[in-house]
């Protein structure tokens, strides 16, 4: 099958790399040329099985790169994963903004009116049916995207899943693949798709602008589990006795009703590069739709009072404040959306102190900058910090509580009430 995808960042390249990793005929197209390569990447992201390095596979790989016109004549389905981005303000590393804003869709409407040109251009006699990837609120395809096309091509929307870090992984085993459409014959492409690439068919159709809400609220919901674990925490860290993994593991238990123990575990806030701002965009979207309560409003303050939270303690320990991680997650060096930033944020403009921060897969490894005594919050859960070496006199605050214990420094795993 001839694929095609329009957009080789992050998710894009990966998800193109694990479509001709499972023998599938791909080509790629970004408008930054630097993006077309098999060169090594700076983002850190694992194989296929969720190990290894991303990088041996796309050098390795059968992938291509060609102009667009190239890409549409070669493609049956042409997915276009153009980023669709917020500003830094929305991003969910500053104090939530009073206004409100909706996503900017203005590369994706450039991307798709070149697509138009293309389709009607094209030297191929297949028609590819456009298969948008990029994260949108509903009723966005209908109102910005279906008119730039003008009919020329059919369109599915069909949103990744994906967990940055384990890309071709959750791409090709996913919990399911979700298709919005208004032409029933368009999901067909998609099931042609997941015969051809050998990816199980737990496949969700609905209409699009279901589809552009079920996206949206599956990052949300992430949000708002790991705010409910968080202000446990806190509720824990105060009350002697309590231990919040003994609430979060018998919690977790709960899967009648509770769902699932994914991101049940209580530690920093959520981040990336969807969670925070797919619920600041719903917020917006809730003002407008006049909803009688913004539920998205509220998860992003309890994950902002959460940073403040940590801010605090960090104070109270009169020593220099250092946050010992800041990617959004463990084992990547992407920072978008940290709540370890946001927490850095609060100290340095909110509270005017000045706080260092260091992380070992975004800085020079080995090097945080000082021996001196401080207080540190493990901002990220690397593997790293297990082996640290804290100068003597230092303070440890662990949302982790995976840190052990160091002569001559002070230890303390928030959540555990003392």
């Amino acid at each position: 099958m001839r694929v095609g995808w329009i957009g080789l960042g992050k998710l894009g390249l990966p998800c193109a790399v694990a479509c001709a990793h499972r023998g599938l005929d791909v080509m790629g197209y970004d408008v930054d040329v630097k993006r077309m390569t098999r060169d090594p990447q700076p983002y850190r992201e694992a194989g296929p099985d969720g190990t290894g390095d991303f990088n041996a596979f796309l050098a390795e790989s059968s992938i291509r790169f060609g102009s667009l016109q190239e890409v549409v004549d070669h493609s049956e389905l042409l997915f276009v994963a153009v980023q669709t981005p917020h500003l830094p303000e929305y991003e969910g590393i500053a104090p939530l903004p009073a206004t409100r804003a909706d996503f900017d869709y203005r590369a994706l409407q450039v991307a798709v009116m070149d697509i138009e040109a293309c389709v009607r251009n094209r030297r191929s006699k297949y028609v590819p049916t456009v298969a948008v990837v990029s994260t949108v609120l509903p009723g966005t395809i209908r109102s910005k995207i279906l008119p730039l096309l003008r009919g020329a091509a059919p369109v599915i929307y069909v949103p990744s899943f994906i967990a940055m870090g384990t890309t071709m992984r959750d791409f090709l085993d996913p919990e399911f693949v979700l298709c919005g459409h208004e032409d029933a014959g368009c999901v067909e492409a998609v099931r042609d798709f997941l015969r051809a690439s050998g990816i199980p068919d737990p496949l969700c159709t609905m209409g699009i602008e279901s589809a552009e809400l079920t996206k949206v609220a599956y990052n949300t919901f992430v949000g708002l589990k790991i705010a409910f674990a968080n202000t446990m925490m806190e509720v824990c860290h105060k009350l002697p006795g309590c231990d919040v993994d003994d609430v979060m593991r018998t919690l977790q238990r709960a899967n009648r009703r509770l769902i699932s123990p994914a991101y049940l575990n209580a530690g920093m806030g959520d981040g990336g590069g969807c969670h925070p701002r797919d619920n600041i965009a719903l917020s917006w979207l809730a003002r407008k739709l006049g909803l009688k309560y913004d539920l998205f409003e509220s998860l992003m303050l309890a994950r902002e009072r959460q940073a403040k939270w940590f801010a605090e303690l960090l104070l109270s320990y009169h020593l220099p404040a250092c946050v010992l991680g800041y990617a959004f997650k463990p084992g990547t060096n992407i920072t978008t959306g940290s709540h370890a930033l946001l927490v850095a944020r609060f100290m340095e403009l909110q509270l005017g102190v000045p706080v260092r921060k260091w992380d070992p897969l975004v800085d020079a490894p080995h090097d945080w900058g000082g021996d001196a005594p401080h207080v540190f919050l493990v901002g990220t859960k690397h593997e790293e910090f297990r082996r640290f070496r804290f100068p003597a006199g230092s303070v440890v605050l662990d949302p982790f509580r995976y840190i052990g214990p160091q002569d001559g420094v002070t230890v303390v795993p928030l959540g555990i009430g003392t």
